[in-house]
């Protein structure tokens, strides 16, 4: 098993900004951390950069506590499985997974006891001795991961692994990719992804990288915590609107009053809603935008509602998702309701917005305390 420790990592190419600025993690002992974010941010280039196919231009990489700035990707005890499969289209599933350890002289003996272990726990026995064309999309996937596997690695590292397979084969996969992190509880995995249903499923901690000029302003790292305090306790509106799908409502106001406990925003339509935070540090006057998750706001009325006119619906089973007029055509609030519900478009309807549920962000973006006690001791259990 082996720690990972990024100490004020910056990466840049030529004069161009960096894209990666001022990164410093640390990844634990079988620690499943997953690098997300929009495309362009820079989690494979820093993916990479642990395992030696990117230079560090400034900063340290330890990998169980020893510099490896300089020590050779094949010296550094990681093992790599790459968005496409990169199989030997010559060789059988065997020899494709034994490859490494035979270019290392390793003994026979051992080679067929590993390919054979990895081969059981990833059910590929039956394939050994097929050509990758033979293999379906996951099953030549699956090949990649236990060709990583039988190296025996202290670091697993995941580069968009699934993003070639259809949703259902996504699906399969990530869940023995997470069975794989469990039965071989000695390596440190990190993963690389867009998909933030995988971030959230799969990680014991999520780093998500921050992209264009927010990169130069605050470093490479938006938030670095675990899937539920992300999703709860948002840092800034980038790290809210990004982690859940769909996306964190925002809503524009100006704020009224505030205190240790409570503030009062006036919405830009002109409604007063109270929002469960500590805002004594924030002007009375100034320019704030609230938050809400689409399954935290009800439709119906109660003490604290607004009434929205409904654009349109999705159908989807088990819950109806509504949209509804904000203000901006292009970017409407999304109330999830139950599975029977039902509004047409052009209705009026009155959604219910829980002081306790609201977020509050000020004028740069940065989210403001709350003040939710229960909420908090919740989240707390859940990520213990």
């Amino acid at each position: 098993m082996a720690r990972i420790d990024l100490k004020n990592v910056f990466k840049s190419y030529g004069d161009n900004p960096a894209t990666i600025r001022d990164v410093s993690l640390n990844i634990g002992e079988n620690e499943f951390c997953v690098f997300v974010g929009p495309s362009g941010c820079g989690k494979s280039t820093l993916l990479r950069m642990v395992a030696g196919l990117e230079t560090i231009n400034q900063g340290e990489l330890l990998i169980g506590g020893v510099k490896m700035n300089d020590v050779e990707p094949a010296q550094r005890g990681v093992a790599m499985v790459f968005q496409s499969y990169a199989l030997f289209p010559h060789m059988t599933v065997f020899e494709n997974m034994a490859f490494g350890m035979r270019l290392s002289k390793t003994p026979e003996a051992q080679v067929l006891q590993r390919v054979n272990e990895a081969a059981r726990i990833l059910q590929l026995g039956p394939l050994l001795e097929r050509l990758p064309k033979a293999l379906s999309g996951g099953q030549r996937q699956r090949v990649a991961i236990g060709r990583a596997i039988v190296r025996q690695p202290g670091v697993f590292l995941f580069d968009e692994p699934l993003s070639n397979l259809d949703a259902a084969l996504r699906v399969q996969t990530r869940f023995e990719i997470a069975k794989i992190h469990r039965d071989f509880g000695k390596a440190s995995t990190v993963y690389v992804t867009h998909d933030q249903v995988e971030a959230m499923t799969l990680a014991d901690r999520i780093v998500l990288l921050n992209t264009g000029e927010a990169v130069q302003r605050d470093g490479s790292v938006a938030q670095f915590g675990p899937p539920l305090e992300l999703y709860h306790r948002p840092r800034n509106k980038f790290v809210a609107g990004f982690i859940g799908s769909p996306k964190m409502n925002f809503i524009d106001g100006t704020l009224e009053s505030a205190s240790t406990e409570l503030a009062t925003v006036r919405l830009v339509q002109g409604e007063l809603l109270q929002i469960r935070v500590n805002a004594s540090a924030l002007a009375v006057g100034s320019a704030v935008s609230l938050g809400l998750r689409p399954e935290d706001a009800e439709v119906g009325t109660a003490t604290q509602h607004v009434l929205r006119t409904v654009q349109w619906q999705e159908r989807l089973g088990e819950s109806t998702y509504l949209y509804l007029d904000s203000g901006t055509p292009s970017d409407p609030w999304v109330v999830k309701a139950p599975g029977n519900a039902f509004a047409r478009a052009g209705e009026r309807v009155a959604v219910s917005l829980p002081p306790q549920h609201l977020h509050l962000f000020d004028a740069q973006g940065r989210a403001v305390e709350r003040t939710v006690a229960n909420e908090d001791l919740l989240l707390s259990a859940a990520m213990a």
